[in-house]
């Protein structure tokens, strides 16, 4: 795979109309910075969308470092225009550009069509972008050989709450052999092609490749309106904070709070991040019991939540036995417990997982339990592979992007990092905490950090008020996060939640969707401080179950 493509390779990706970074001198308060034509309908196949590359300095403050790219797609206003609305999607590492042809549609209709949508695969990301993919291996036989033999590709193996003395002797005697490979693994990092950008891929720098894209699409001194998702709420945390005279219409949804990424290490912070996933994980058992047989194929009829959960824990138990006297068994605990944790990210995928998912797991263990081999199973390899990416490459700019955004390196070993998990499975999430390989285990071990982050002040008086999403159960950013961030930005701050399950509000409400649209349309926000409002009612998570009646039933 070719990670950095030549400007003038145009076909494999953007429209030939797209500027290059050696067609003009870099002045981003002209218009012509940009030069849109079609999209490659292999990256984006909405037609009414639009492409061009965008050129940006490595190092804004040091300008001798050089110039890269961004691949930048946009969907115009459908009526009077308002200005550019960005849309960061988060990952870190997902593509803009993808999300844009996935949500550009759903954002227009929100926003009553008064904004050209501008989304962007920012540094680190995609085959067009300058610097584009962080790739450390040559291909996925290089990364399973490198892997060959540790948990990176078997996950870690434990059951209930990590207290079996064989499953802790097991994982820690692994740390000294994981910390030599992730150290290893830096360095072959820095390397590749790709070593020479670790530097320069850090969110501080993308918040300001923004601010130039909006100068020359509206202005240098225009208003910036910003949609960020997931790791997008720390990219708009970090903007609103290092632009405040500049902050427009800006919603965050799914909010991580930015004082713990800039003062606490990743792997401290995790299990903060997962407070609230065993209670999504507990909805979830209780729709099923809900549905019965009939809807979930967990459940039986006229049992309890604690039943499913005991069905699910007795598959886990047998999966981990199995793979204690085959390692080489082709699906574990550790890939159920990965995909049920996958799941719990939308209620969409809940029926899903457990009529589909489950009872094939359920198949590939008996046959592992009965000495046979299901040849349907498929063993997770813990790829982190995205979407319009080579799919024989191995990518890491989730882990460049969120460790150069990291503190420095403390001395943190492996042995730190793995007895955390084995406590965070007893006080944080019992079923999710083992989850590997976990990216943001990396950072204590990586060995670069962004030329530029920003850690602070995030209570900066902003010249608009924003608004900040959250699900009261969400898996992986907690309602926490959103109110440590309205707390910290004050009256300067609005704070809606979405009484449902998810990560980022996903479950359908048109209570919030008003709220949205009246504050993209119009400028206003609740009155209340904060405001709860309810998923709809004709939504269903498990046929005939809505997530109305999962909540009360939770609470009975």
């Amino acid at each position: 795979m070719l990670v950095l493509i030549a400007a003038t390779l145009l076909v494999s990706g953007l429209a030939t109309a797209a500027v290059t970074g050696d067609e003009r001198p870099m002045d981003p308060e002209n218009n012509l910075a940009f030069q849109w034509g079609p999209c490659d309908p292999a990256i984006v196949e909405d037609p009414s969308i639009s492409c061009s590359f965008f050129e940006i300095p490595l190092d804004y403050h040091d300008r001798s470092a050089g110039t890269g790219r961004v691949a930048v797609a946009k969907a115009n206003a459908t009526t009077e225009r308002f200005g550019t609305l960005f849309l960061n999607p988060g990952g870190p590492g997902a593509s803009g550009l993808a999300a844009l042809d996935q949500l550009g549609s759903t954002v227009l209709s929100l926003t009553g069509g008064h904004y050209d949508l501008v989304s962007w695969d920012p540094r680190g990301v995609g085959p067009l972008t300058i610097p584009g993919d962080i790739v450390c291996f040559s291909s996925v036989e290089e990364y399973n050989t490198f892997w060959n033999g540790t948990i990176e590709l078997t996950g870690i193996e434990m059951t209930g709450n990590f207290t079996d003395p064989q499953d802790i002797d097991a994982l820690l005697s692994q740390a000294p052999l994981m910390q030599k490979k992730y150290e290893e693994l830096g360095e072959r990092c820095l390397q590749q092609p790709s070593g020479k950008y670790l530097k320069y891929v850090g969110t501080a720098a993308t918040v300001r490749d923004m601010v130039a894209m909006a100068n020359a699409l509206d202005g240098a001194k225009s208003p910036i309106n910003l949609f960020g998702l997931s790791y997008g709420t720390v990219f708009g945390a970090w903007f609103i904070n290092m632009f405040p005279e500049r902050v427009g219409r800006v919603v965050l949804d799914g909010v991580l709070d930015p004082i713990l990424l800039a003062s606490e290490e990743t792997t401290t912070f995790w299990p903060k991040q997962l407070m609230d996933a065993d209670k999504v994980y507990d909805a979830f058992v209780t729709g099923c019991a809900l549905a019965g047989p009939d809807g979930c194929s967990i459940a039986t009829q006229g049992r309890t939540p604690a039943d499913v959960d005991a069905n699910i824990q007795t598959l886990l138990q047998r999966a981990h036995d199995a793979a204690h006297k085959n390692s080489s068994v082709p699906v574990t605990s550790a890939d159920i417990r990965a995909q049920l944790g996958s799941a719990m990210y939308s209620p969409d995928e809940w029926a899903t997982f457990a009529n589909v998912s489950y009872p094939q797991a359920v198949d590939a263990v008996d046959a592992e339990t009965s000495g046979g081999v299901d040849s349907r199973a498929v063993k997770r390899q813990g790829l982190r592979k995205r979407q319009n990416s080579d799919p024989d490459a191995v990518i890491y700019s989730g882990q460049a992007i969120e460790c150069g955004d990291s503190v420095n390196r403390k001395g943190t070993t492996m042995d730190d990092v793995f007895r955390g998990i084995i406590s965070s499975s007893r006080t944080s999430s019992h079923l999710f905490s083992s989850v590997w390989p976990n990216p943001l285990a990396y950072c204590p071990f990586w060995p670069v950090r962004a030329v530029e982050r920003y850690q602070g002040p995030f209570n900066q008086k902003l010249s608009n008020r924003v608004l900040v999403l959250s699900n009261t159960y969400d898996p992986i950013t907690p309602v926490s996060g959103a109110r440590a961030l309205v707390e910290l930005l004050g009256e300067d701050a609005s704070l809606v939640l979405l009484n449902g399950f998810g990560h980022t509000t996903v479950e359908p409400s048109q209570c919030l969707n008003e709220i949205i649209s009246a504050y993209f349309v119009n400028g206003a926000l609740p009155e209340d401080s904060t405001v709860v409002c309810e998923v709809d009612a004709d939504y269903e998570v498990f046929t005939g179950i809505d997530t109305e009646a999962i909540l009360a039933a939770l609470v009975s």
